[in-house]
């Protein structure tokens, strides 16, 4: 008898393991392009956790953003609708204002029996209290951000021009610790804090990790590898690049950063600053993820990890997003998912890469699908489970992202790409012979029907850019 009810009790457990409600560890980097080992974007970048997080899991080497900046594009992850349903397509408007019935991917989760809670720069630059059931800081004050430590006399290294520069587009080392410097140390800590306790409930748990987002001030030791002698000049970068370009891209590429920073002989600075702080940025998700490796929950947790939008450093004489070149438009995305999941029962397969176009709009639907809550109605997000079971299974879609108007957008599919802007004025570019879109091939006879299909693609009922209230 002892033995049968032990049997019983064996069984139970495992069952018990398996028909759980999985976790989700929902990582964002922010202002992240492809200068990671895995992507292969820059021979001098240092990320050993993004690589190894990568191969535990499926690598989404042709992965877009909704969005190329912040606002638009978080939001979008976060509500389910891209720019063109939504009407939210620039960093100058106010999630609420334009959305202010919208229920949020946390708080979705937990009105489907988990409990949300996130660290950090999610949103922008607001935490949406309503959304989540804990917050680090304390959800009261709204904003996302822990101290952080910062130089006293500022700028540090690159001169302001004038009203029209941003206030953080500096770098510097700093002479401090990890844990002096806060901010990205102090969320991991929290983040790490609540993987590691008991839970009665699933959790969808949110890390905001903000470097690399500017300024680039972090501990000096994340500098050290890489000594400003040996800096290389964006892959990407082409000193003839604009020249077959239509009027729209040739103002939207270039812009009063780079030159100002070329005039100050800052480049290599700059990009030395970059590659320090996706460093630093890499050690952070390091500690939560052996966070996780020694917590109750390894075994049962989903992990995703994004940037909201990538960064030109030179590339396009461009410095900084805003633009739909791919440099901008990619962004890394990670999913790993443990055996068990309602939603994909045999889990991912480790080292699997997947390089159908897929876009960071459709994580809503991933997520609720993955974990078996019922799919949310009102949203235009698609799952991406059949690419988590079969990396090279069929994907008939285009990746979209949009710029800050409705006129102004990219189209991804596996081989090519394609932007518009206002006015008609198009570019077309074919990664497997131009990764850099280098040589812009619209106005070329011979790819007139390929103009012709990727035009057929464009976005449909396309929602005006949403006003704000006087």
């Amino acid at each position: 008898m002892k033995t049968w009810l032990l049997l019983l009790s064996s069984f139970a457990i495992l069952h018990s393991s398996f028909s759980a409600q999985p976790n989700v560890l929902f990582i964002a980097l922010d202002d992240l392009n492809d200068w990671i080992g895995c992507l292969g974007g820059h021979p001098q970048t240092k990320t050993p956790n993004l690589d190894r997080l990568a191969a535990s899991g499926v690598l989404f080497r042709n992965a877009y953003t909704a969005a190329a900046s912040c606002n638009p594009s978080r939001t979008a992850i976060f509500s389910g609708l891209p720019p063109h349903r939504s009407g939210l397509y620039h960093n100058l408007q106010k999630m609420r204002e334009v959305m202010p019935e919208a229920e949020l991917l946390p708080r979705y989760f937990s009105n489907h029996g988990y409990w949300s809670a996130g660290s950090g720069k999610m949103l922008h630059y607001i935490i949406d209290p309503p959304s989540w059931d804990d917050y680090f800081p304390a959800k009261a004050k709204d904003n996302p951000f822990p101290h952080t430590f910062y130089p006293e006399k500022r700028p540090v290294n690159l001169p302001r021009a004038g009203d029209w520069q941003y206030v953080d587009t500096d770098w510097a080392a700093l002479d401090v610790t990890d844990e002096q410097f806060g901010g990205d140390w102090a969320v991991t800590k929290w983040i790490g804090e609540q993987l590691q306790r008991q839970h009665d409930k699933p959790f969808f748990l949110a890390c905001g990790i903000y470097r690399p987002h500017e300024p680039w001030f972090v501990p000096k030791q994340y500098f050290e590898p890489f000594p400003l002698e040996s800096i290389q000049l964006p892959p990407g970068y082409k000193a003839d690049d604009l020249d077959d370009l239509p009027p729209a891209g040739q103002r939207l590429a270039r812009n009063r950063y780079f030159a100002h920073i070329q005039k100050h002989e800052q480049w290599k600075k700059g990009i030395q600053a970059y590659l320090a702080s996706i460093h630093f940025a890499d050690a952070m998700l390091g500690r939560v993820l052996d966070a996780l490796e020694t917590s109750p929950q390894r075994d049962n947790t989903i992990v995703v990890l994004w940037s909201d939008h990538g960064w030109h450093l030179g590339e396009k004489e461009h410095w900084q997003k805003f633009t739909g070149w791919r440099v901008c438009a990619r962004v890394p995305l990670m999913i790993r998912v443990p055996k068990g999941a309602p939603g994909l029962p045999e889990g991912t397969t480790p080292g699997s890469v997947c390089d159908r176009p897929v876009s960071l709009v459709d994580l809503f639907g991933t997520l609720t699908d993955l974990c078996g809550l019922p799919p949310k109605a009102d949203i235009d997000s698609r799952s991406l489970a059949p690419l988590l079971r079969h990396p090279q299974a069929e994907w008939p879609h285009a990746a979209l992202t949009h710029l800050d108007k409705p006129e102004n957008y990219a189209l991804s599919t596996q081989r090519w790409r394609y932007i518009h802007y206002t006015g008609d004025e198009e570019e077309l570019y074919d990664l497997e012979t131009d990764p850099h879109e280098w040589t812009n091939l619209a106005t070329k006879p011979k790819h007139a029907n390929k103009l012709a299909e990727m035009r057929l693609l464009a976005p449909k009922n396309i929602a005006p850019v949403h006003k704000s209230k006087p």
